[in-house]
């Protein structure tokens, strides 16, 4: 079960917005989601008791982003036990509910195999619901260290590529501190940019037909105070050629074995220009989403939305709406391509930048030996 409530107090700068949070009432132990879907007109919380509620969540993008889908699916699974729920049911759910995003079931699967190895060690379901949410917490600290890493990476990298400073940097979607435990991840770089001095102007993609761009990544960056500048997805061609972007910085939900990206849809044509135009296009992701079980581009699962998120734009209070909810500006019966994602081939892909270092060029090679290295400091 999911309640709403508004959200109280100053408005804080984007590293205070809490995405996600457990907390334990009287009542009993919640999940609270910041609702994503209502930004940027106003801050409302979800309040989640169960792992249904935050299945709905997570399908209807209320939380979303890579990293933060796979601290979500870790405190679904505490959730779960803390409440006396079927665990493994409830992690099942959960980890299909994006199949895309291979950081979802990556937090699942952390929590579930915490529960299990102490209910084995202990037989009691307390001690197990405690390590599970222990897990989550570790997973949940684990992405905003890494984040940080990633932005000093990252902004070191812009420096290498476009000595000088002044970047003018296009991004795609959302990838602040909306999508994770701490400031993000390709915006996070962007936001260390701006902190330097370094960052001349942000030009941000609506994202169509959800407007992650327009809605989230605006909401952050007005709030950090940077230079950004809003642009309809298929204006980017026009800012290439008018010799406007200095690099891409994206972000991802999973990348395949050989270096294939799956981001947003609309990145893949973002690669497409930006080799075109010699122009740096660089991924930003931690290493969780590096997936060495998917072989190539060809073998990632890419989600297909509903048909009326294109059809329909989303209503205001009050407004007639469509069989989506949202205003019809198709005609009735009018069917939609939707994919969520599309898939970046490695060779449009500059450099992936990771908590771990960035690899150029991108091969199979050197990311199996980026994934060991990380196995490696995370065992020490």
């Amino acid at each position: 079960m999911a309640d709403q409530q508004a959200r109280t107090g100053e408005n804080s700068r984007p590293t205070e917005i809490p995405a996600i949070r457990w907390e334990e009432p009287p009542e009993g132990p919640v999940l609270v989601l910041l609702d994503q879907t209502r930004l940027p007109a106003e801050e409302v919380e979800l309040v989640c008791t169960d792992a249904s509620a935050l299945v709905e969540a997570v399908r209807s993008l209320a939380v979303r982003g890579a990293p933060l889908l796979g601290i979500a699916g870790a405190y679904g699974v505490a959730l779960a036990a803390a409440r006396g729920f079927d665990v493994d049911e409830a992690a099942n759910a959960l980890a299909g509910a994006r199949p895309t995003a291979v950081n979802l079931a990556l937090g699942v699967r952390r929590a579930r195999e915490a529960h299990r190895a102490e209910f084995a060690r202990s037989g009691e379901e307390g001690s197990a619901a405690a390590a599970a949410l222990a897990a989550a917490r570790r997973l949940h600290a684990e992405d905003a260290a890494a984040s940080v890493r990633m932005a000093e990476h990252g902004l070191a990298l812009l420096g290498e590529l476009l000595p000088g400073g002044g970047h003018r940097i296009l991004t795609h979607c959302n990838t602040g501190a909306l999508v994770s435990g701490g400031e993000g991840t390709a915006f996070a770089v962007a936001l260390a940019a701006h902190r330097a001095g370094e960052l001349r102007r942000l030009w941000v993609d609506e994202t169509r037909p959800l407007l992650q761009g327009a809605r989230l990544t605006a909401y952050e960056a007005a709030r950090s105070g940077m230079a950004y500048t809003l642009l309809t997805d298929n204006a980017a061609g026009s800012l290439f050629a008018s010799g406007e972007v200095d690099a891409v910085l994206i972000g991802a939900d999973r990348i395949a074995a050989d270096g294939s990206v799956a981001n947003k849809v609309g990145s893949y044509p973002l690669a497409v220009l930006a080799r075109y135009h010699h122009v740096p296009f660089i991924v930003v992701a931690p290493v969780t989403t590096v997936d060495l079980r998917t072989p190539d581009g060809a073998s990632i699962e890419v989600e297909q939305r509903p048909g009326f998120e294109v059809t329909e734009i989303t209503t205001p209070q009050g407004a007639v709406a469509g069989a989506g909810g949202g205003i019809p500006v198709a005609p009735l019966g009018t069917q939609a391509y939707n994919p969520a994602f599309d898939v970046t081939p490695p060779e449009l892909v500059t450099a992936i930048v990771t908590e771990e270092g960035a690899v150029s060029p991108v091969t199979a090679e050197a990311l199996a030996e980026l994934c060991a290295r990380s196995r490696q400091v995370t065992i020490s």
